[in-house]
């Protein structure tokens, strides 16, 4: 019940420091998608303030062990890839969950202690022998797993027998 009491008050104190100018205001996204803090006004915005340029494209293998989110250049509202993307990232669940990511230059990246493993749910399935292709990636789907590349020739595979990047 102390607890409970303490939780409450505490709450209260820094609620109320917040309405009192203690904290700053919160970032409010304008009508354009942009954020500002809540009173500054869409000139004071930064010139370097970039919008999403879409939306993330999501696509699973019909064993439903394999998962890949494509990101386009720029992100999208919630998520903005390290190097500004494109960015494809795909996740095999077993026999260990792995994630291989591609972003716009370099070699593809495994990563095996993947902090938010979320595969595999998607509406569009990618048929065995049948391909995919977005921006400079372009992937295609067998049975004995995925296969996937960037347009200079790095990539990565992803099957049970293999999981590999270059």
């Amino acid at each position: 019940m102390k607890l409970l009491v303490a939780g409450v008050s505490m709450f209260l104190t820094l609620s109320t420091l917040a309405q009192a100018g203690g904290a700053p205001p919160p970032r409010m996204p304008s009508p354009e998608g942009q954020f500002q803090q809540k009173g500054q006004s869409q000139q004071s915005l930064p010139e370097t303030a970039v919008e999403p340029a879409g939306e993330q494209e999501v696509f699973m293998m019909p064993s439903g062990n394999i998962g890949c989110v494509y990101t386009p250049a720029g992100g999208t509202a919630v998520y903005q890839p390290a190097d500004g993307g494109p960015e494809l990232a795909c996740d095999i669940v077993a026999p260990r969950y792995v994630r291989a990511t591609l972003g716009r230059a370099g070699a593809a990246t495994l990563d095996h202690a993947v902090g938010d493993p979320s595969c595999c749910a998607a509406e569009t399935v990618l048929d065995y022998g049948q391909g995919w292709a977005q921006g400079p990636f372009s992937c295609v789907s067998e049975r004995t797993g995925l296969s996937c590349r960037r347009e200079d020739g790095h990539g990565f595979v992803l099957s049970r027998a293999q999981v590999s990047a270059d």
